[in-house]
């Protein structure tokens, strides 16, 4: 009896090219956290997800069940039902969605930090606020750190500061819906 060499059974080509056991129960695992976290989303953050027919049913349910057994059975059937569809668009929808909360909470930090620096350096910050936002009114900026300054004197809470916070957070807003809207040239 004569053996072929490994290279040459047709039979190691094709497990080869199959996933493992493993690698299937890591790709179910996946497809599950995915359903569960589409299930924790809020409903306008849902809706932006492209999740049609049977899936927005079994989504729809999850919500609503409170019972821990019922839910874990849910998400289980969420899973099952991920495995049978091509999950590629869910998946970059959410990640894009991922990543736009990441980045909207980096900007409320920088925000965060600019005004602390407000706070901490007073009026004369105030040329790195307009270097950033050339269109902000000097006035109000000045009178939002004077009293926030004033108010951080007498041990009162920071009102001033939020207000401080909430003209920043406008301004960056208003140059963010600035840089969105092309100017129109009739020519």
């Amino acid at each position: 009896m004569r053996h072929s060499p490994p290279d040459e059974d047709p039979r190691i080509d094709d497990f080869d090219e199959r996933p493992s056991k493993s690698a299937r129960k890591r790709e179910m695992h996946a497809l599950q956290d995915l359903g569960t976290a589409l299930v924790e989303l809020p409903d306008g953050d849902l809706k932006t997800i492209p999740i049609e027919g049977e899936l927005a049913a079994a989504i729809a349910i999850a919500r609503r069940i409170k019972d821990f057994t019922g839910k874990r059975r849910q998400l289980q059937f969420i899973g099952k039902l991920m495995r049978k569809l091509d999950t590629t668009a869910i998946e970059a929808a959410y990640n894009d969605l991922q990543h736009g909360q990441q980045q909207r909470n980096k900007h409320f930090h920088q925000l965060e930090q600019l005004r602390d620096q407000l706070l901490a350096e007073g009026v004369d910050a105030m040329a790195a606020v307009l270097a950033i936002y050339p269109h902000a009114d000097r006035q109000h900026l000045r009178q939002l750190i004077l009293a926030a300054e004033k108010e951080h004197k007498a041990g009162q809470p920071p009102a001033a500061a939020r207000k401080l916070f909430k003209y920043l957070r406008a301004l960056s807003e208003q140059e963010s819906s600035e840089q969105e809207t092309p100017d129109f040239d009739p020519d």
